[in-house]
């Protein structure tokens, strides 16, 4: 699969008093990128509960260059880079690809599905894996 594109608009609440994104801010866009890619795409391929039973387990964020406010959304790129019995790997990029590929983060997310009901971790289903490894790419 090619990388899954989010386009996620700036606010001017985002920059911090040097003006630029809040580096605490880049957690909530990789949410929203991720949110859209799992409740949206792998829904559309019949992993329902890959949009309610998953908890984030670790946060990995590279800052490559600032990013101040404009008017144009910043493209971020996901994809799902690992995926283990119990975990899996989202890995991202915020960047502007026009004029030149400039990226402004590098980051990733490993999440573990979860049952709320039973409050416990629990492993990933057959028919999620199948899910995931179509949105694996590099």
């Amino acid at each position: 699969m090619t990388r899954h594109v989010y386009h996620c608009p700036l606010r001017w609440g985002d920059m911090d008093s040097l003006g630029h994104v809040n580096n605490s801010r880049y957690v909530d866009y990789l949410q929203d990128a991720r949110v859209d890619l799992l409740f949206r795409t792998a829904k559309e391929l019949g992993a329902d509960e890959l949009d309610t039973g998953l908890l984030v387990a670790r946060h990995e964020v590279q800052y490559r260059a600032p990013l101040v406010y404009r008017e144009a959304p910043v493209r971020i790129e996901l994809w799902i880079s690992r995926i283990r019995a119990a975990s899996f790997e989202v890995d991202y990029e915020i960047l502007d690809v026009e004029p030149e590929r400039k990226v402004y983060v590098e980051a990733r997310t490993r999440l573990v599905p979860f049952d709320f009901t039973a409050n416990r971790l629990r492993r990933i289903t057959p028919i999620e894996r199948e899910a995931l490894e179509k949105l694996v790419s590099s």
